[in-house]
């Protein structure tokens, strides 16, 4: 069982400390722990985690949330082919392909095309519990990507908006019978519909800061509501194009193996990761004196919230709170569920969330016709000690 952490640990380095008059987001509202408030542990994490795993890779410990957004030296990261050397003051973003007019911009030029913010968290389509730790929630500055398009003139044969990281990677490409070893870049694409529309962001600072290495600098592409594969770090290129295209992490890393029912009879679906399913978790458990509250993310796709529910043990689902402050439209939202009285010894504890749809988080049950471990978005019981 590792150590959980302490008050102190929780609330070290959170943007509360660093003061959030900057960010437009007043203390009151955070869920941090107030005096006297101890974590409760958990007992289903597991002795070898390692948080953090450089260069390549970072869990956030959601034990530490403290507040709407996350650090920027705590944001979750991973990648696929290391973290490429980009000279900032060289570097210029490429639009190439179905254009009227190619470019080549500058972070600068960028800027001068007018700066705006973006709140958005987002998840690894590979996050799962008990530890949930593959996510974060920002304020993104830079500019909609459309204004980029619009400079260069979309031509209307144009279909597919690729985009290129500046990080690559040497593959084995099989086509029937043959191989070919290749140097491919990091590639990811979006119809044009959606590549169009005015949500899609190109991000160059998080939280008032520069972005860093790890979270794609010196520009990233932001595809609110998706899973993140989908948000290209190191953004070096935007190529349009009419065909499809089926780059390694588009057409076959990933993808969704799901059975469904169709005319009575069960059918295999391959579907690509894009948006977010609905989603929420436990994060901690604290306790002071006889009360205990919980601390609970939701992750989605930007579809309004209707309801966050919380269980104990084999309880009746109660209704959880979320916190005002982060109920912007792709923001992660943030609720807690607070109680009295429990017994000493092991617990269980559950949360669900239900869209304005109805649509309701499904259990580990409804998904058992899903074969890969992609999007995972499970009811998540989580297990607490009470002493």
């Amino acid at each position: 069982m590792m150590n959980q952490p302490s008050r102190r640990a929780i609330l070290k380095g959170s943007l509360a400390a660093a003061g959030l008059g900057v960010l437009g987001i007043p203390e009151w509202v955070l869920p941090a722990l107030a005096q006297g408030e101890a974590v409760v542990p958990f007992t289903d994490i597991p002795d070898n985690v390692r948080w953090d795993t450089p260069p390549d890779r970072r869990l956030l410990d959601v034990r530490t949330i403290d507040g709407p957004f996350t650090p920027i030296d705590k944001f979750a990261t991973t990648q696929h082919y290391g973290h490429p050397e980009i000279d900032i003051a060289t570097f210029k973003l490429k639009v190439s392909g179905l254009v009227d007019k190619p470019l080549q911009l500058s972070i600068d030029d960028l800027k001068k095309m007018g700066p705006a913010d973006l709140v958005a968290g987002f998840e690894c389509s590979g996050n799962r519990g008990p530890l949930q730790g593959l996510c974060g929630n920002g304020r993104w500055t830079g500019l909609p990507l459309k204004k980029v398009l619009d400079a260069a003139g979309v031509k209307p044969a144009a279909r597919e908006f690729v985009f290129f990281g500046a990080d690559k990677g040497e593959e084995e490409v099989e086509w029937r019978t043959q191989k070919y070893k290749i140097d491919v870049p990091f590639g990811r694409s979006l119809n044009r519909e959606k590549a169009m529309s005015p949500d899609i962001f190109l991000a160059y600072a998080l939280n008032q800061q520069p972005l860093s290495k790890h979270q794609g600098a010196p520009l990233r592409l932001i595809v609110p509501g998706w899973y993140g594969v989908a948000n290209v770090k190191w953004l070096s290129q935007i190529h349009i194009q009419e065909d499809a295209y089926l780059g390694k992490y588009q057409a076959r890393w990933y993808r969704t193996v799901r059975g469904e029912m169709i005319d009575g009879e069960m059918k295999y679906m391959e579907n690509a990761v894009t948006h977010m399913n609905l989603k929420s978790f436990v994060a901690r458990v604290t306790k002071s004196g006889s009360s205990y509250k919980a601390l609970g993310v939701v992750l989605n796709d930007g579809t309004p919230i209707r309801s966050v529910e919380v269980k104990l043990d084999d309880g009746p689902w109660q209704p959880a709170t979320v916190d005002p402050a982060t109920k912007e439209k792709y923001s992660w939202k943030l609720f807690t569920y607070s109680w009295t009285g429990t017994a000493p010894g092991e617990h269980t504890i559950v949360s669900r969330v239900t869209d304005i749809n109805g649509k309701v988080q499904p259990t580990e049950k409804d998904l058992e016709t899903k074969k890969s471990f992609l999007e995972q978005n499970s009811q998540a019981p989580r297990k607490f000690m009470v002493a």
